[in-house]
């Protein structure tokens, strides 16, 4: 045995018996950490596998972590098809969960293999080995794996006749079929042979051929297992699984969390139950799904990640005297104790947040700018609690946020910006100095060139500031937009100047494309604009309406679109004249000027067109 050490991760490299290692899956000292995902491999890898095995060929390396560890602890639960509850494990199994349930079942289960078909169909199968196709070199090995149904009766000729019928010894040694749950089972494969030979003397042979062939490759097999010991940290038991793991399924920090929690005794002794933070979530999502717009099904908007983040980032605000982190390393140190004592008023916070965005006129959960940002805002409002509903802290709480937004500073790792947003704006709300994320926001009016896709955080926060600063429906327009009307009225981004018109008019796809050129309409009023020149459609809603062109105007001024450049379908002037006043309501909601088209280099258009785009 090595003892050898990675970066941080202290692990040896015993070698164990195949048979060692399933009684220890069957007594239960080996078994899964509960962060691990269901074995399900399939009837022909299984196949494959045995074949390997028997042919004492190897089939890789197998991961498994000791138990006991201070940070390490998780709850624990069988491999498939293993007894539950028999001892307390010595080791988790990290990596070799699909290789070592399928060998488990298939040599040393009494029941047999759940697997399924190449088309995921769910079967029931054991396995033999054909002995003479197994003593013979010139027939493959997999060849010789023979897997059958349930009822041990395997049929051809859609069900019709029957190849082997293994339903007894007899049938099987009769077949010279050997059955492999009974490999590893010394006096289970003696009664087995005393059968086959009695049926035929000249068996002797063949079976002594097989013993040293088949019997010995099994009984003598090993496989090297990393053995991470005890002292391994919790954040790197997470790494090391996600890069061993060949699932194609990254490990989330909620999934270890909720291992780590379901094992925590403190709680199991005073409620006499594990903690289950998947159900805790589960209630908290359906209380948020009910009641804001921060998350919708299937599971979409802030996630069970995010809020752990959050609570993360007020616990550590509290415990280290106002220094808050959120990185992967500090959601899993998070104490259960912290989480239990955090969470409740985190989601209070939440509430507060779909309010607040609500007021910026932010009505659906795929109209949020930075999913991120919201871990901030929860944070920052528990922290300060009611001190963020003052006229001032929440004009400043609105400040950053819109900074956030057209600073588009949320788009990439939040790790460092949220800890340092909640740690600022906090202090800035009690009269303390501007944040960084305030002071180094900076919108360029080129911006709004290049803003054609919906994906991007500044086009949504645009078109919220847009409504929140007053426009009315062109046919609904007695109130300014708001969430009854928006949802009611199905509205939605419609081209003022359509693309029709646009390109018979050759107007640049870049420019008719971008934000500049589009607006929130109610479904029915898009309908009367559709394609049609603006002169038509204009036309159209006056008919509509019965409202005079004077009046008409005033209510597509509240859109910051020149009434008169729509009338004469001057493009030119109308992009012109919205662009600036566009700049403008950024300007006002950010607290600063925007950088000037003139004097920002020219930024490249990386956005694809906006999908989602009704005409």
């Amino acid at each position: 045995m090595i003892r050898e050490e990675w970066p941080d991760v202290p692990f040896e490299t015993p070698q164990y018996l195949l048979r060692e290692l399933v009684e220890m899956v069957d007594d239960g000292r080996i078994q899964l950490p509960d962060f691990q995902r269901p074995w399900k491999w399939d009837d022909e890898r299984i196949v494959a596998l045995l074949a390997t095995v028997t042919r004492h060929y190897p089939v890789g390396v197998m991961m498994a972590l000791e138990t006991g560890g201070p940070g390490t602890r998780f709850k624990p639960r069988p491999l498939s098809g293993a007894p539950v509850g028999r001892v307390e494990p010595t080791l988790l199994l990290m990596d070799g969960q699909q290789r070592l349930t399928s060998l488990y079942q298939a040599l040393h289960s009494d029941a047999p293999v759940e697997t399924m078909d190449a088309r995921k169909k769910k079967l029931k199968r054991w396995y033999y080995i054909d002995i003479a196709k197994a003593i013979d070199e010139d027939v493959d090995r997999e060849e010789a794996i023979v897997s059958v149904p349930e009822d041990r009766v395997l049929r051809e000729d859609f069900g019709r006749g029957v190849t082997y019928d293994l339903s007894t010894v007899e049938h099987e040694a009769a077949a010279g079929m050997f059955p492999l749950r009974l490999i590893l089972n010394t006096s289970g494969t003696q009664k087995w042979m005393r059968e086959y030979v009695r049926l035929d003397g000249r068996h002797w042979d063949v079976w002594d051929a097989f013993t040293s062939r088949v019997l010995n490759n099994v009984n003598q097999y090993q496989i090297p297992v990393i053995r991470l010991t005890k002292d391994t940290p919790k954040e790197a038991v997470c790494t090391v699984f996600e890069k061993v793991n060949t699932g194609g399924v990254p490990l989330s920090v909620f999934e270890l969390v909720t291992a780590t929690y379901a094992a925590d005794p403190v709680y199991y002794d005073k409620h006499g139950k594990d903690f289950q933070l998947h159900e805790d979530w589960d209630r908290i999502w359906r209380d948020l799904d009910a009641k804001t717009m921060l998350v919708a099904a299937p599971r979409a908007g802030l996630s069970n990640t995010d809020f752990l983040q959050a609570v993360t980032l007020v616990s550590t605000y509290f415990r280290r005297r106002a220094r808050p982190a959120c990185k992967r390393k500090d959601i899993l140190e998070l104490p259960l104790e912290d989480y239990l004592e955090w969470s409740p008023r985190v989601v209070d916070a939440l509430h507060w947040t779909a309010q607040f965005l609500r007021r910026q006129c932010v009505f659906n959960v795929a109209d949020i700018p930075y999913m991120t940002q919201l871990v901030a805002l929860a944070a920052i409002r528990t922290v300060l609690g009611e001190e963020t509903d003052s006229d001032e802290a929440y004009a400043k709480i609105s400040r950053w946020f819109w900074c956030g937004v057209f600073g588009e500073q949320y788009g990439g790792s939040p790790e460092t910006r949220l800890p340092r947003d909640l740690e600022q704006v906090v202090a800035w709300v009690r009269d303390g100095q501007e944040p960084a994320s305030v002071g180094e926001a900076i919108f360029r009016e080129a911006r709004l060139d290049t803003m054609r896709s919906r994906n991007s955080a500044a086009y949504k926060g645009l078109y919220a500031l847009v409504m929140r600063q007053g426009a009315k429906d062109w046919t609904h327009n007695r109130t300014p937009i708001d969430e009854s009307i928006f949802y009611d009225h199905q509205v939605g981004l419609y081209l003022v100047f359509p693309k029709s018109w646009c390109e018979k008019n050759k107007v640049p796809r870049e420019r008719y494309e971008s934000i500049v050129n589009k607006t929130l309409l109610a479904h029915r009023t898009g309908q009367l604009v559709g394609q049609r020149a603006p002169k038509t459609y204009l036309q159209s809603l006056e008919t509509d309406t019965g409202l005079p062109a004077n009046w008409l105007d005033d209510i597509i001024a509240t859109h910051l679109i020149d009434p008169a450049a729509l009338r004469e379908e001057d493009f030119k002037r109308f992009y012109q004249d919205r662009a600036r006043q566009l700049r403008l309501l950024i300007e006002k909601a950010m607290g600063k000027e925007a950088i000037p088209a003139a004097q920002a280099p020219e930024s490249p258009d990386d956005y694809e067109s906006d999908p989602e785009l009704v005409a």
